[in-house]
């Protein structure tokens, strides 16, 4: 983009305002006229453009069971593929964004819809895009290895809709009248090579449109989107989507563009400078003989500008200039020095002048972006462009320029995905798959590992098969090189003297572009996902009660991670079978996850805002991507037999104490079984001291109170009723349940039967996908159908609540016809497969079970320690966990390990003095 002062009117508004219609979604019971309808309205709701194509939804239908979360669109009558694909073509390098379809699909059974009845959850016509329910991809190549993208694209067939698109599976391919999207220079310089190479058009977008339309698409779904950048720290800002506009866009190419943004699609180029990326560039490579832009920049990480600027000190001999401000470090005049030397260009050290001519650039950028930010009123300006590139030392003397000038009223931020603002612009422009409409928490980020992800300064094209990866970690290993973080950071040195109080970087060497990679996950796109409604204040829920902005503290939790990562492994391959190809995963997974944790140790920040659940969540996704799907199955089976086979006997005996005895001895028993946690080095060490049972009984008899908090008073005044409390029952509770054998058949379910015989409806809401041995909720209707065969009310709640599919009775259609005398027991997914949970992201079921519930019971150490300690909601809060680990029972209660913990916190109660948060 051309950096000279614009000749457009300053007040000449761009507007581009895309309306999308909405396809609903027909099913095989909908009558024929009821699906003409849909179809009609969903026609007559598109946009019609006749420079873009649209969609042909005549004839459209759902391949397959019309209950599947994802269900694939077929468009029988669709003339063109649908390129999910596009491309942002700059001079030095290629930026793909492309969407690729979820390969996994919830299995249909009774229990979903039977939820979906009961709680009036409709599949939505929100769902209905062909691009939602999938992943957005982001990739880079550089652009003098165009050949190697063409190569990348034609693999997976990204130009024709990808290998999984419909018209791919039924061979009906046509290479005729495919487009695809692209902005950039090079969207015209090669646009006959792509033609050539993938016999496809180009549909050339503008630039600063797709610029404009990719920040405002990441600034609005990205949690973790925007980060400040001073004296080498990264700090993550979250911005508010409803508070977002207007704000300054300041891109950095070979110019400046700065842009004022007021709202999707309004904005306008306000100012610009010539003097950009390309001048740094320029100038450098004529005066340092540089042969790569990376290697300048690495040049200026051992300058010193000292030695070629004329700093304030220079002029007052060393003094500052107090009276207006500047210190004796500041720059008076950058290469000032050099006028008053007798010297030669040779004479001067490449990295000062490398230094001194990058902070002269980027001070000069941030003073002409800030001046026009105090010209509009702005306080917020993002910069991006290939000057960036995720630079460290780059971003600190931007944001020292803007503070410096602003005394510190104005902020520099930068974007994650800032490489490819214009790409996702491009992609936006697709006038058929929705995105518009999706919100922050229906898009989840994952950092599958690849090439470009792991070993040193080695990269390569993204690894997207399985044995490519392994294959490719396999030969870099041979090779005797041990898989480290990308790039290794070295010690602290010296970055200059002069300038705006000499901004510092961690570091004397810089990230290359290629590892910067790092900072960009895979957007999964879930429309699904819901903000659980019972948060008291969902924007300032933060579910980590331990983050790790202390080293130690990140150490720490890398060292427990890393220390069980053997017997994770050979639970993973014993789950399997132990066959060579299962051995092979799972050293390749231990391989890429050690690899992640070398990648967060060297910059924690890497993957956005870190806290443990994330650390959780990132091992269950790389299991998951090396195609282990539940590690720990064979042991959950083993212990859910064991614990059923004592269970008639725990609840006789239950039944045979007073009400009062018995909700102590549930609590007792909630808190005994959760003992059980392979995911604790101390729990899988009193796995080898006896069996499930022993291990639980002894939990029992060490189970006295007080314990390290003990809130069990408080709950018994409100369950129990008598003359002096009058208080209705609960109407509906979620349990939130965490792992399998004695945890949810000893604990939670007997818990869950005596909110059962109170009148209370009764929701166990367990993981979508396995973590660890926590119990999932495709596990949990077998279990309950085990135990209802020992326990009537059980057995009836159970069927009222849809769980008795099959095992022993048919579920009725109708539920007025169920009897009414007996509370439903029902299971939800939560959402979610790691050992924590966000609640900020949860399933429709869930949401929907919120709706009308009084009561949440937070069990385990994931969902009530590790998160949501510290969570606020609307209505009444048990959390119940025993302590397995020292550090955290020292650092969250001042205790020891096997503590117990039992809070009560009655709906809308203050937050309490011994919450924690470290």
């Amino acid at each position: 983009m051309a950096g000279n002062p614009s000749t457009k009117n300053e007040d000449d508004t761009i507007n581009d305002n895309n309306e999308v219609g909405y396809l609903k979604e027909s099913s095989s019971s909908s009558s024929s006229k009821e699906k003409e309808e849909e179809n009609e309205m969903a026609l007559n709701t598109m946009h019609r453009s006749s420079s873009r194509p649209q969609l042909d939804l005549s004839g459209a239908a759902i391949q397959g069971n019309f209950e599947e979360r994802n269900p694939t669109i077929l468009l029988p009558n669709q003339s063109d593929d649908i390129s999910h694909l596009a491309l942002d073509i700059g001079g030095s390098l290629i930026k793909l964004v492309y969407f690729s379809r979820h390969a996994e699909l919830s299995p249909d059974d009774k229990r979903k819809r039977s939820i979906k009845k009961r709680f009036g959850i409709s599949n939505g016509s929100r769902r209905s895009f062909p691009i939602l329910g999938g992943r957005l991809h982001f990739v880079k190549f550089e652009t003098e290895k165009l050949n190697e993208c063409l190569d990348f694209i034609s693999s997976k067939q990204l130009h024709r809709g990808g290998i999984d698109s419909p018209s791919w599976r039924s061979g009906t391919i046509s290479d005729d009248n495919i487009t695809i999207k692209a902005t950039g220079g090079g969207a015209f310089k090669f646009a006959d090579v792509l033609k050539e190479r993938l016999g496809v058009s180009l549909d050339k977008e503008d630039e600063m449109t797709c610029l404009v339309s990719g920040a405002n698409f990441l600034l609005k779904a990205i949690r973790h989107e925007a980060f400040t950048h001073m004296e080498g720290q990264k700090e993550f800002v979250q911005i508010d989507h409803n508070d977002l506009f207007p704000y300054l866009l300041v891109n950095i190419g070979s110019g400046v563009s700065i842009i004022k943004v007021d709202g999707y699609g309004k904005f306008q180029r306000v100012s610009g400078t010539n003097v950009g990326g390309g001048t740094y560039w320029g100038l450098g490579r004529l005066l340092t003989k540089c042969k790569s832009f990376d290697e300048l920049l690495e040049l200026s990480q051992q300058g010193d500008n000292s030695n070629v600027d004329m700093l304030v000190g220079d002029i007052y001999g060393g003094m500052d200039y107090s009276k207006i401000g500047l210190s004796a470090s500041t720059i008076a005049s950058s290469f000032g020095k050099t006028i008053s030397e007798n010297k030669e260009l040779s004479d001067y050290r490449p990295e000062d002048i490398s230094l001194s001519l990058l902070r002269m650039i980027s001070y000069n950028i941030g003073q002409i972006s800030y001046l026009n930010a105090l010209r509009y009123g702005l306080k917020r300006i993002f910069f991006g462009g290939f000057f960036i590139r995720g630079h460290a030392y780059t971003m600190d003397t931007i944001s020292f320029a803007v503070h410096f000038w602003s005394k510190g009223q104005a902020q520099a931020m930068f974007l994650r995905h800032e490489g490819f603002l214009g790409a996702v612009g491009a992609f936006m422009s697709y006038e058929k798959h929705g995105l518009d409409d999706l919100r922050v928490h229906q898009l989840v980020e994952r950092f599958p590992m690849g090439a470009p992800y792991v070993g040193g300064k080695i990269h390569g094209p993204p690894l997207g098969d399985l044995n490519e990866k392994i294959s490719w970690m396999e030969k870099f290993v041979q090779k005797g090189t041990e898989i480290t973080a990308p790039v290794p950071m070295a010690p602290p040195g010296t970055t200059g003297m002069g300038g705006f109080e000499r901004p510092s970087s961690r570091g004397n060497s810089l990230r290359s572009d290629a590892s910067a990679t790092l900072n960009v996950g895979v957007l999964h796109l879930v429309p699904t996902l819901e903000v659980f409604p019972l948060l008291d204040d969902p924007k300032t829920y933060e579910p980590n009660t331990i983050d790790l902005a202390d080293h130690s503290e990140l150490e720490y939790w890398f060292k427990v991670l890393l220390e069980h990562m053997p017997d994770l492994v050979d639970k993973a391959v014993a789950s399997e079978g132990g066959t060579d190809d299962a051995k092979r995963r799972g050293d390749a997974f231990a391989r890429a996850f050690s690899a992640h944790l070398a990648r967060l140790m060297e910059e924690p920040a890497a993957y956005g805002k870190l806290g443990l659940a994330n650390l959780l969540e990132l091992r269950e996704e790389c299991l998951r991507e090396f195609q282990f799907v539940d590690a720990y199955i064979t042991i959950k089976q083993r212990e859910n037999e064991a614990s059923l086979a004592v269970l008639p006997d725990l609840l006789m005996e239950l039944d045979g104490m007073n009400e009062e005895d018995r909700l102590l001895a549930l609590i007792e028993g909630v808190l005994a079984a959760n003992i059980f946690d392979w995911g604790s080095r101390a729990c899988v060490d009193l796995y080898h001291k006896g069996t499930i049972i022993e291990i639980y009984r002894m939990s029992r008899k060490k189970m006295q109170r007080p314990w390290r908090v003990d809130d069990f008073d408080e709950f018994k005044k409100r369950m129990l009723i008598d003359g002096n409390n009058r208080q209705q029952p609960y109407k509906r509770a979620l349990l939130f349940v965490d792992n399998s054998g004695a945890d949810v058949v000893l604990g939670m379910l007997p818990l869950a039967r005596e909110l059962l015989r109170r009148g209370t409806e009764v929701v166990l809401v367990a993981n979508s996908l396995p973590a660890l041995n926590d119990v999932t909720a495709n596990e949990l209707p077998e279990i309950v159908a085990e135990a209802a065969k020992h326990c009537d009310l059980l057995r009836k709640a159970a069927e009222a609540g849809g769980l008795l599919v099959d095992a022993m009775v048919s579920i009725q259609d109708d539920l007025k016809d169920r009897s009414a005398s007996v509370p439903p027991l029902m299971v939800v997914e939560n959402g979610c497969g790691s050992p924590c949970i966000d609640l900020r992201q949860v399933s429709s079921e869930l949401a929907a079970a919120a709706k009308d519930a009084d009561l949440i019971i937070l069990e385990g150490m994931g969902r009530a320690i590790h998160t949501n300690l510290n969570a606020r909601f609307k209505c009444d809060a048990l959390k119940l966990a025993m302590v397995k680990n020292q550090r955290l029972a020292e650092k969250l209660f001042n205790g020891n390990i096997y503590d117990c913990i039992c809070r009560f916190e009655p709906a809308g109660q203050v937050l309490r003095e011994d919450s924690v948060r470290i």
